[in-house]
């Protein structure tokens, strides 16, 4: 019997993985930003005493692995275990990296942080992510049930990265660790109570799942995708492709706002109003308010779009706007950077920066989680949800080095191309939108 999220226990067991999802991001956005002040910041300052670009690698490792660890917890919960199991579990582990933190003294610890982070970070996401697609039976409630619940992940970072940023500049960095690491027990503890109100959802691995595969005859479980599977898997991985583009510099935009903008103090810190230093941790907080409030709006426009007689916008079109945006957002940076150099830069420009590279990655981000929902092939819901993250790993893997060398060459030029490549991307994609979408149509 299929599930239903108007049941009353399916209701509440949504929005348990809601708030999972809020804790967890508290945690993780704040962490991110920690590693990366933390690894370049002087051992008198509380860090680790190594430089911009060690850090910016660091936190981007952070990033990469944290999203490939998610291909291999998703094999476990689609073959093995239920994915509700996995969910605290993967708590846990994050918990012990976060610890691991507080003492942290050299690279080496950092990594052994990270490498616990993205085990736990595997056994977590699209676990949680396939049991809300699963609460639904009604596949057109996939988008808004998605779209709220990328809303509450920003809730958790905006709350992490504000308190955590203030908090870092009067205590150090340590102790906000040890607050990551109580976060994710307190998180773990508060999913297995809600374990009851999921149900028979994420019980068992989704191969035997019957809301997934129909029968449990092992030969049809074994059969072969058809082409209709197949062209649908084909167009998971191309748009997977064009995001891993969007998130390169997604994640490479936040290091020059750390390092280049940022003071130089014991938390660097962005801009001073009055006594109030603002730390740079707020770049992050900006970005996940604004994500908080574009939610529910751009929502709102996609259902308007969908009633129109040619129907919303395709995920390919989304994306491809997403990434012009976001070379638009460069094109400001790098004005910024032409005005901070006439000594006439104000902190306006970073949060113009900011709203556009927000609205970029809102544009599409929260519709590929839906997109996977509705046409992934059953049998490989959990696998083709990791394999839109794998698309962040690619780009956590490089952003890191690719801030390394481009530190060394002049800001302004090397970001007006970084926004013509960008623009350049979105328009080839929007060009095929039409050819690309005919691969999920049912012919």
């Amino acid at each position: 019997m299929g599930e239903n999220v108007t049941k009353k226990s399916n209701y509440v067991g949504y929005w348990f993985c809601n708030l999972a999802f809020v804790l967890e991001r508290f945690s993780f956005y704040s962490a991110k930003w920690l590693i990366a002040l933390f690894v370049a910041a002087k051992v008198i300052d509380g860090g680790i005493g190594l430089n911009d670009a060690q850090g910016a690698i660091a936190t981007a490792n952070l990033v990469a692995w944290t999203y490939a660890a998610p291909i291999f917890g998703s094999i476990i919960s689609d073959r093995f275990i239920g994915a509700k199991y996995l969910v605290p579990v993967g708590m846990a582990f994050m918990s012990a990296g976060y610890f691991v933190g507080v003492g942290a003294t050299n690279i080496v610890s950092v990594n052994i942080m990270i490498i616990l982070v993205a085990i736990g970070t595997g056994l977590f996401k699209p676990q949680t992510n396939s049991i809300t697609g699963r609460l639904f039976s009604d596949k057109d409630k996939l988008d808004q049930a998605f779209s709220t619940q990328y809303s509450m992940v920003n809730v958790g970072s905006f709350i992490g990265t504000t308190i955590i940023g203030i908090l870092a500049g009067q205590q150090g960095y340590r102790i906000c660790f040890l607050i990551c690491a109580i976060i994710m027990l307190v998180n773990a503890v508060c999913f297995t109570i809600g374990w009851k109100f999921l149900g028979e959802t994420g019980k068992r691995p989704f191969k035997f799942d019957e809301n997934q595969v129909k029968t449990t005859k092992a030969q049809e479980d074994n059969k072969p995708l058809t082409v209709l599977e197949k062209k649908r898997v084909a167009a998971i991985v191309i748009v997977s492709a064009f995001s891993a583009i969007f998130w390169v510099f997604w994640y490479l935009a936040y290091m020059p706002v750390y390092y280049h903008w940022g003071d130089e103090e014991t938390v660097r810190m962005l801009w001073q109003i009055g006594n109030f230093k603002i730390p740079t941790s707020f770049f992050d907080s900006e970005n996940a308010l604004l994500c908080i409030v574009l939610g529910p709006v751009l929502g709102f426009l996609w259902t308007k779009l969908r009633k129109r007689p040619q129907g919303g916008f395709s995920i390919f079109k989304h994306t491809s706007l997403g990434i012009i945006i976001l070379g638009l957002s460069f094109v400001v940076f790098a004005l910024a950077e032409v005005v901070r150099g006439q000594g006439t830069a104000s902190i306006l420009w970073v949060i113009v920066f900011g709203i556009l590279l927000s609205t970029g990655e809102m544009v599409f981000s929260p519709l590929g989680n839906s997109f996977i929902s509705k046409y992934a092939p059953a049998k490989l819901l959990s696998l083709m949800m990791a394999v839109w993250t794998l698309a962040v790993f690619v780009a956590g893997q490089s952003y890191g080095f690719i801030y390394a060398a481009i530190s060394k060459l002049p800001f302004a030029n090397t970001y007006f191309t970084i926004a013509g490549l960008l623009i350049v991307s979105g328009v080839i994609l929007l060009m095929f939108d039409k050819k690309l979408s005919a691969l999920v149509t049912e012919e």
